[in-house]
């Protein structure tokens, strides 16, 4: 196998109770989506309806991903993970505001979002997690396609704006990843500081970085090799970002242009 280009699709989960009023939700709490983060799941399983999945990772919080699988008739036989790095435990300001996470950094004589609540994850252990899932991600991917007789070659495609699939339609596997918040942004970070995936033209980082809303949506490609029985991500780029609005009758939809680049 020379090479294998599969895409990754990432998903905050809809809103929550919790999210509505503004508090930290961490590993500590499982909350149900409220009725706006239903129909923002449902919004979501129309616009990735024609997407074709091979593979789904979900949180404990499985109403979005099935949202989306009901909606997806490529997704019938799929079989779904349970992600266990999916959340960020916020330690004791599990369930507090955010206001009140400021003021204890500021209590403490740290800046914000840097600062760790006692008891709660520092960013550095939510990309080790990150790290280790990709990893996983890719051992299982590349063998399951390599058992399967595949001989992909690197994939260039350019993306069509607007449209669900964004250059992913013939990519050969395509994962999703249904998330969290304060995840996603850290797994993002993570790809372009540290992996080499370029921004989007027309797209800062601040931008890129910032905390994306419920149902907000992320496309890669990822670009796997083979080196002595193991599988090496050799590209990664983002194809856009989608980030939706609480719009329940339509998605507000900011695709930006994607470009590609290899990892350091």
């Amino acid at each position: 196998m020379r090479a294998l280009a599969f895409g990754l699709t990432l998903v905050r989960h809809g809103e929550t109770p919790y999210n509505k009023e503004g508090l930290l939700q961490g590993h500590a709490i499982d909350s149900a989506l409220s009725e706006a983060g239903l129909q923002q799941a449902e919004a979501a399983g129309r616009y990735l309806k024609d997407v074709r999945f091979s593979r789904v990772f979900v949180s404990d919080m499985l109403q979005t991903a099935e949202s989306i699988l009901k909606h997806n008739s490529s997704c019938l036989d799929v079989e779904s993970s349970q992600w266990s790095v999916v959340f960020q435990s916020f330690g004791i300001a599990e369930g507090r505001k955010v206001k009140e996470l400021k003021e204890m950094a500021e209590a403490a004589g740290q800046t914000f979002p840097g600062f760790t609540p006692p008891n709660g994850e520092t960013q550095e252990q939510v990309k080790q997690r990150v790290q280790e899932f990709l990893e996983k991600m890719l051992q299982q991917v590349g063998s399951e396609r390599c058992r399967d007789g595949g001989q992909d070659g690197p994939l260039e495609t350019c993306p069509v704006e607007g449209k669900p699939d964004n250059g992913l339609r013939d990519v050969p596997v395509h994962v999703l990843v249904v998330t969290h918040g304060a995840l996603m942004c850290v797994a993002v970070r993570y790809f372009v500081e540290e992996l080499g995936c370029c921004v989007p033209q027309g797209c800062d980082k601040a931008y890129m970085f910032s905390l994306s809303p419920n149902t907000g949506v992320c496309w890669f490609i990822l670009t796997v090799k083979e080196e002595q029985q193991r599988f090496v991500l050799s590209g990664i780029r983002c194809v856009f970002m989608l980030f939706t609005e609480r719009s329940h009758s339509s998605l507000l939809i900011f695709v930006l242009g994607g470009c590609s680049t290899s990892p350091h």
